[in-house]
């Protein structure tokens, strides 16, 4: 197919801009053969003329590109140029005369017009005597050797001493750029570079250190550009052509990246940087094998290439190839000792070998060397974890986070292990950094660390004392108090909002500040921190389903405030946010049937969407749940009735991992031992999360693989649309919600690579039956995960369902609230035990256990 001018015209630029001279120079011709006076092609066909030292043949094309379209500036930059080059200074004073008069100014053409003047009057055509610009070439040798040995301050002085006796030496100014650039001053290297060029347009050198600079500013597309200039000056600049390669790979264009520096080898066969970062940007496409090709060649080229090594380590590394990644690193190190990131990464390799041990030896060599090293002090964190050292591991983790603010995965480190901490002291930083934590909201559950958070605030002398109080039953005599010393404790009301409190002792001091607040309504405090308090309060009563104990005035007292606000509203008034509040600590508002009328103010509206608006979402959901057939075995009928009035859990955060993976990445962190690798080969899995619950489970496994597709089951329409609505609020966009039970998968019609059921057979008349279902819609090959209760662990628990039994408790709420009290007052070993379990402390949980 012919092309039309202006591709031909970038097509043309584009080979320009890669060394393509006889490319370029083709396609330019190409295009005047159709558009002689075209002023693109016939400037760039000058410019390609002037590189090859032909300026004398460029002046025509220039001259006519000038006709054709006088208003750019590179036009007469250019022509002026091939006219000093052809020492012509007169005529080269008449263009710039001309095109001042065509409107062009800036820097560029002021700097002319200097040099020009310095030049004086010189004969058409006829060579003039160049005035010397430069120092004696031994002080520019002596200066380039204060900047080889790394002395950049001398050479930076130097440079500028000597730029006082010639400030016209082109030399010195790129001399003096590359000791700015070198000390980190690049503002300062840029405006020496372009003083360089505006002395001597045509010195390829300072673009390239230029670009260089530019792109230590993070100023990559500048920096292109400037590494363009460098390679029209200079079609040969392998330097140029590398730094370009390293330019485009930080704008993610890797296929350029490679095309940039396969031409810098093609230019200098012999130069190992291109073969390193080559071998970088092919490990990015994927392409392993040919990366250590590279890193080998780059070896072969330089033997004694710590980065080379380094690089090579992380091929190998990737490839599985633990023990020779390692090998890579320590030979990096030989010949680079402060190489930092070669022991980072080593302490990677020896982690993955289970060598704990001396993989903190390794990040600690590593911090030695760079102190500020946030990702060394956040993987230490993770095998100090490893060894039982909590403590430490949450030290080393709070060091990153000080270092790096934002570093998600010390954050994620940290919260993993929290969940295994008990402090033994107070630690206001601690709290801090835990609160931030939970504001993420997707770095760990809240209840995982909630017995890290209570540990660590009842270390602080105002809990302490309120805890006293309330075991010694002094509490009720100063509620308003009570609630202004717990508000000093932002960590402590971020957990009320999120997560139920296991804690017998704050679960007493919050019982009590909760009648305190029913039994003088009209007398509490309006202000923000106890409003707030209220709220929260309210919050963590709803999060907890209202498992705490109500005593029979507490009942009474709460009709009559149902009465009156009842009242309000039908008479057009708005009650106080106080008396919403307090109701919504003893029942969700959503059960009231004049919710809908309350003016939702600021003071309320966290209360009112978690309690109105979310659950009537999740019962406008329900009809859009699709449901396989209708739920016909005898006990899977009541698992789903059980489930429709409590959905469980009820849950706020969730811990999801930072990135997914594919499956056989996973496979290798869980150690799995595959009879059938193939599952490894799985690229989009299909899942199947058979009993998903209210959606935790199904979120974390959709967070997890990479590429997947799930499908969650459950018995339960209102587990689904809670599961559902969250799904939604954390935009996870590859699950499918169904209403099924296990025994009926069969009539689904469908094999899944994957299949995933925590906590649900053991509900099954029979467990088997349901398993051999999942059995035969596992596609070959494909893995499950399956996790049944131990009824020998839990025995504490089989003596209590046997005193359910025999008592005929019932399950309903009132009865599970009346059990709980009689264990929490009991001695009994099986009782205290089962106080110990989080699922103690709400209603569902409770049930369920």
């Amino acid at each position: 197919m012919d092309l039309t001018i202006e591709q031909a015209l970038q097509q043309g630029v584009a080979a320009h801009k890669a060394g393509k001279l006889q490319d370029a120079e083709r396609l330019y011709r190409a295009i005047l053969q159709s558009q002689p006076a075209h002023p693109d092609a016939n400037h760039n066909l000058g410019v390609i003329a002037v590189s090859v030292n032909k300026a004398d043949a460029a002046l025509p094309l220039f001259k006519t590109a000038l006709d054709a379209n006088p208003k750019i500036e590179q036009f007469w930059l250019s022509y002026i140029d091939a006219l000093i080059k052809l020492d012509r200074i007169n005529d080269a004073k008449e263009i710039l005369d001309q095109a001042k008069e065509k409107g062009t100014k800036g820097d560029v053409f002021d700097q002319i017009a200097k040099t020009l003047a310095r030049s004086g009057n010189k004969p058409t055509g006829r060579s003039a005597e160049t005035k010397v610009q430069d120092p004696p070439q031994e002080r520019i040798n002596y200066l380039i050797n204060l900047y080889s040995q790394g002395q950049m301050q001398r050479a930076l002085g130097e440079a500028s001493r000597l730029i006082q006796k010639c400030p016209n030496s082109y030399l010195l100014y790129n001399i003096q750029g590359a000791a700015n650039k070198g000390l980190g001053q690049l503002d300062a290297a840029i405006d020496s570079f372009k003083h360089a060029v505006k002395i001597k347009p045509d010195y390829a050198d300072p673009y390239s250190n230029m670009g260089v600079a530019f792109q230590e500013q993070g100023k990559v597309g500048e920096a292109i550009e400037a590494y363009n200039k460098a390679i029209l000056l200079k079609p040969d600049y392998a330097e140029a052509y590398y730094n370009m390669g390293n330019a485009l790979q930080e704008q993610g264009k890797v296929g350029e990246a490679i095309e940039a520096y396969n031409k810098a080898i093609s230019l200098k066969s012999d130069y190992a940087d291109p073969y390193s970062n080559m071998g970088v940007a092919l490990q990015e496409q994927g392409k392993v094998g040919e990366a250590i090709e590279a890193y080998n060649k780059a070896i072969l080229l330089k033997p004694g290439y710590a980065e080379a090594y380094y690089n090579m380590g992380n091929a190998l590394q990737k490839q599985g190839k633990v023990r020779e990644a390692i090998e890579a690193y320590n030979k990096a190190i030989l010949f680079k000792p402060d190489y930092a990131e070669a022991y980072y990464n080593m302490g990677n390799a020896l982690q993955e070998q289970g060598k704990v041990g001396e993989a903190i030896e390794a990040y600690t060599k590593a911090i030695l060397l760079k102190p500020g090293y946030a990702e060394a002090y956040s993987n230490m964190g993770v095998a100090l974890q490893e060894q039982g050292k909590v403590g430490e591991a949450i030290e080393a983790c709070n060091k990153a986070i000080l270092l790096k603010p934002d570093y998600a995965e010390a954050y994620y480190n940290m919260g993993v292990a929290l969940k295994h901490a008990k402090f033994t002291a107070s630690n206001s930083a601690y709290q801090l950094i835990i609160s931030s934590i939970l504001d993420y909201k997707t770095y760990v559950r809240p209840f995982e660390i909630s017995q890290a958070i209570i540990s660590l605030l009842k270390f602080e002398p105002a809990i302490k004392r309120v805890l006293r109080q309330s075991s010694e039953g002094k509490l009720n005599q100063s509620i308003q108090e009570t609630v202004l010393t717990l508000s000093q404790f932002p960590l402590l009301l971020k957990l009320m909002r999120v997560c139920p409190l296991a804690d017998l002792g704050l679960e007493a001091v919050l019982t009590d500040i909760r009648s305190g607040f029913l039994s003088s309504v009209s007398e509490v405090s309006c202000s923000l921190d106890v409003l707030r308090f209220q709220s929260t309060l309210a919050l963590q009563c709803f999060t907890n389903e209202y498992v705490y104990e109500e005593i029979d005035t507490e009942t009474k007292a709460l009709e009559v405030l149902e009465d009156e606000v009842s009242k309000a509203l039908s008479n057009g008034q708005q009650p106080s946010p106080q008396s919403i509040l307090c109701l919504a600590s003893y029942k969700a508002l959503h059960k009231y049937e004049w919710c809908n009328n309350l003016a939702v103010t600021p003071e309320i509206e966290e209360v009112f969407t978690r309690q109105v608006r979310e659950p009537e979402l999740e019962t406008c959901l329900k009809s859009y749940i699709p449901t396989l057939q209708g739920i016909t075995d005898k006990v899977s009928s009541k698992v789903r009735d059980q489930y429709e009035e409590s959905p469980y859990p009820r849950w706020v955060n969730l811990g999801l991992p930072l990135k997914t993976a594919p499956i056989s990445m996973v496979v290798d962190e869980l150690k799995l031992r595959l009879f059938d690798k193939e599952i490894n080969k799985v690229e989009e899995p299909n899942v199947l999360i058979a009993g998903c619950g209210t959606g935790q489970h199904s979120i974390e496994t959709a967070a997890r693989f990479k590429n997947s597709r799930i499908l969650a089951i459950d018995l339960s329409l209102s587990s689904l649309a809670y599961a559902k609505r969250k799904t939604k609020e954390l935009d996870v966009q590859n699950i499918d919600y169904m209403q099924a039970d296990i025994l009926d998968l069969g009539n689904l019609d469908r094999k899944f690579d994957m299949i995933e059921s925590v906590g649900v057979l053991h509900h099954m008349d029979d467990p088997m039956a349901g398993w051999r279902v999942l059995k035969d819609c596992l596609k070959p090959g494909g893995l499950m995960k399956v996790g049944l209760y131990s009824e020998l662990a839990r025995q504490h628990i089989v003596k209590i369902r046997q005193e359910i039994r025999n008592s005929a408790i019932g399950s309903s709420d009132l009865a599970l609230k009346s059990l709980r009290s009689g264990v929490i007052n009991s001695d009994k070993y099986h009782h205290r035990k089962i106080v110990q379990f989080p699922d103690f402390y709400s209603l569902s949980t409770l049930r369920d256990l």
